[in-house]
C-alpha cells in the first residue's frame, strides 16, 4: 500500500508556481484522413487548461484562419490530431510566416500524420508517422526531466496508449523529452531508440510533440494533461527550456562523494541539498575540455552553486578557493546571482532574466568549458562568457555541487558530460563537406576581400581546397571570416584577410559542428537548402543535418 501511495505522489503534477503573463492558443483539429474519436476530448482539455492557467483557447477546424491576420492573435497553434492534407499553399505560407515570426507549434498525436508532402511541416514537427500496433500499456522512459513537459514525469511512466513508430528518427533534429521501452510492449519498430515526445526550435519558432493522445482517457489523465500543458507553455515563449538536439552525453552516476558537512538526498534520480556547508564532488575523474550539462531547481530564494576547476580534496573550501562557482541564487549582488561566475564575472542580466525559470521550476545550465574559457547557457541561452587568466587556478578539474545550509534547498537532476578532446584542432588541408555532401566554396574561386562562401557541389578546384591553420580556415590565402564580427543569427560568412580576430575563429566540435566562439554560433547552410550557390552564414548551434561537417586532416 505504502509503494503504491508513493507511486502516486511521484505522478501527480506539480503546479505551475508562478502565474504566465496571459496569452492566447488556437487548436486545430481539422482531418483529411482518419479521424480520432479523441479529439473533442482533447479540445476541451486545453480549453480547461487554458481557464485554469490564465490562457485563452479558441478551437476551430476552418483552415482559412491560417492567413497573416488569422493567426497574428496567437502564440501558438495545436494540432490536435489532424491527418492528412488540411491546408493549401496559401495557408501553408501563411503559417510559415507565422513560425518564423517566433511563434510556437503543438503537435499531438496523428499530427505526425499531417501534411506528407508539405517539406516545412515535416522538419517542425520532426518526424512523420509510419505504423502502430494494437493499445496497450507501455512503459515511456523520461529523458529530460527539466522541460516543462517531462519535468512531472518519474523516470519511468506507465500508461496505455496507441504507440507510433515514426518513419525516421527525429533524434539529429530534436530535442528528445521522453523514449519508449519496446521491451515492455509488442509492435515497435524503431528499436532501443524510440523517441514518443520531443521539442525543438526551426525557422525562429518553437515546436513540440507528443506522440500519445489517441485515447479518449488520455485527457482525463491529470498526468499527461500536465505533459499537454508544459509543452503548450513552451511553445507559447511561457516556458524556456533547451531544445537543442542533444548527443553523446554520459550520464554521471557512480563516483561521487561528499565534502563537508551536510549531504544531498535521491529520490527517483533527483538530489536535494540538505544542510552544508559542504560539497558533493565528483571525484572519479577530472575533466579538461568539456560540456557538463544538468539540471537544478530552486525551491525559494535559495543558494547553491556548481564547481568547477578545483583539485581533489574532502575539504569543501578547497573548491572555493581554487576552483569556481558558477552561481544559484534567485537575489544578491550581480556578481553572485544565478549565471554569475561567483565574484568573478556577473551573467549577462537581460539574457539570463529572459531565460531563467522561476523557483519551484526546474531549469538546464551547459558549462562548456574550452581551454580556459568558460561559456554558461541556462536553458539553451547562453548567459555568461568567462576567461580565466588567473596563472594559479585553472578551469580542467573536477566538478562538483554545492549544498550551502540550512534552509538553502536546491535539487539537481540528470547530470550528464561530454568530453571534447583537445582546444587546438589539427592542421589539415582539403575539402569542408557538408550538407548534401556538398563542398564549402568561395564563389567563382574570387580571392577578393568578402568575397560570398557557399555550399556548392565538390569539384576538387582551389576555391574549395582549405587549410586548418591553427583556429582557422584558409582558402586562396585568405580566412574564413564572419562579416563584421557579428553575433546574430543570419550573419554572412565570407572571404576576408586574415587579421587574427574572432570573426575568424573556428573550433570543430565531436557532433560535427564548427563553431565561431565569438558569437557563440554555428557554420550554418542558410535554409537547411543544399541548392548550388546557397549563402553560408552563422546561426545558433542546433546539431542539424545543415550544420554538420566533415573537415580535412
Amino acid at each position: 500500500m505504502i509503494g503504491r501511495l508513493l507511486a502516486a505522489m511521484l505522478l501527480l503534477p506539480a503546479p505551475v508556481p508562478l502565474a504566465d503573463d496571459p496569452f492566447d492558443v488556437l487548436v486545430f483539429s481539422k482531418t483529411a484522413g482518419f479521424r480520432h474519436d479523441a479529439i473533442p476530448a482533447g479540445v476541451q482539455a486545453i480549453r480547461e487548461l487554458g481557464a485554469a492557467n490564465g490562457f485563452t483557447v479558441t478551437a476551430t477546424e476552418d483552415a482559412g484562419v491560417f492567413t497573416t491576420s488569422g493567426l497574428a492573435p496567437y502564440e501558438a497553434v495545436v494540432f490536435m490530431s489532424t491527418t492528412g492534407d488540411v491546408l493549401d499553399a496559401g495557408q501553408q505560407t501563411a503559417f510559415e510566416s507565422y513560425i518564423r515570426a517566433g511563434h510556437g507549434y503543438v503537435g499531438v498525436h496523428a499530427a505526425a500524420d499531417t501534411e506528407y508532402d508539405w517539406p516545412f511541416y515535416g522538419e517542425l514537427v520532426g518526424a512523420y508517422f509510419a505504423s502502430h500496433p494494437a493499445i496497450q500499456p507501455a512503459v515511456i522512459r523520461t529523458e529530460d526531466r527539466a522541460h516543462p513537459a517531462t519535468a512531472h514525469l518519474p523516470q519511468a511512466w506507465n500508461r496505455t496508449d496507441e504507440w507510433y513508430n515514426y518513419r525516421t528518427n527525429p533524434r539529429a533534429g530534436a530535442h528528445v523529452l521522453a523514449t519508449l521501452d519496446e521491451s515492455t510492449y509488442t509492435g515497435g519498430g524503431m528499436g532501443a531508440d524510440h523517441p514518443i515526445a520531443w521539442c525543438k526550435t526551426y525557422s525562429g519558432g518553437r515546436s513540440f510533440y507528443t506522440g500519445s493522445g489517441h485515447t479518449v482517457e488520455s485527457y482525463a489523465d491529470p498526468v499527461f494533461r500536465q505533459h499537454l500543458l508544459g509543452g503548450i507553455r513552451y511553445a507559447s515563449g511561457q516556458a524556456p527550456a533547451d531544445c537543442r538536439p542533444e548527443t553523446g552525453y554520459t550520464a554521471l552516476t557512480g563516483g561521487w562523494a561528499q565534502a563537508g558537512p551536510g549531504s544531498f538526498t535521491e529520490t527517483d534520480g533527483t538530489l536535494t541539498s540538505v544542510g552544508g556547508m559542504g560539497l558533493r564532488w565528483y571525484q572519479a575523474k577530472q575533466f579538461t575540455n568539456y560540456s557538463l550539462k544538468l539540471d537544478w531547481k530552486m525551491a525559494d530564494d535559495d543558494n547553491s552553486g556548481v564547481f568547477i576547476g578545483f583539485p581533489p580534496s574532502d575539504d569543501p573550501w578547497s573548491a572555493v578557493n581554487n576552483g569556481y562557482e558558477i552561481q544559484i541564487d534567485a537575489t544578491d549582488a550581480v556578481d553572485r546571482t544565478t549565471g554569475s561566475v561567483y565574484t568573478f564575472k556577473a551573467a549577462d542580466q537581460a539574457a539570463r532574466d529572459a531565460a531563467l525559470n522561476p523557483p519551484g521550476e526546474w531549469n538546464t545550465y551547459e558549462l562548456l568549458v574550452e581551454g580556459e574559457r568558460l561559456q554558461i547557457l541556462l536553458n539553451g541561452v547562453k548567459i555568461n562568457d568567462f576567461t580565466n587568466t588567473d596563472p594559479v587556478r585553472s578551469l580542467a578539474g573536477h566538478i562538483g555541487l554545492q549544498n550551502h545550509g540550512d534552509g538553502d534547498t536546491v535539487s539537481f537532476r540528470n547530470i550528464r558530460i561530454k568530453e571534447l578532446g583537445g582546444t587546438n584542432p589539427p592542421t589539415g588541408t582539403g575539402p569542408i563537406v557538408g550538407l548534401a555532401g556538398k563542398c564549402l566554396d568561395v564563389a567563382g574561386g574570387n580571392s577578393a576581400d568578402r568575397t560570398k562562401v557557399q555550399l556548392y557541389t565538390c569539384n576538387q578546384s582551389a576555391a574549395q581546397t582549405w587549410t586548418r591553420n591553427g583556429s582557422t580556415l584558409r582558402a586562396l590565402g585568405k580566412c574564413l571570416d564572419v562579416d563584421g564580427s557579428g553575433t546574430t543569427d543570419g550573419t554572412k560568412v565570407q572571404l576576408y584577410t586574415c587579421n587574427n580576430s574572432g570573426a575568424q575563429n573556428w573550433t570543430p566540435r565531436a557532433d560535427g559542428t564548427i563553431v565561431n566562439p565569438n558569437s557563440g554560433k554555428c557554420l550554418d547552410v542558410s535554409e537547411n537548402n543544399s541548392r548550388d550557390g546557397q549563402q553560408i552564414h552563422i546561426w545558433t548551434c542546433l546539431a542539424a543535418p545543415n550544420q554538420l561537417w566533415r573537415l580535412p586532416g
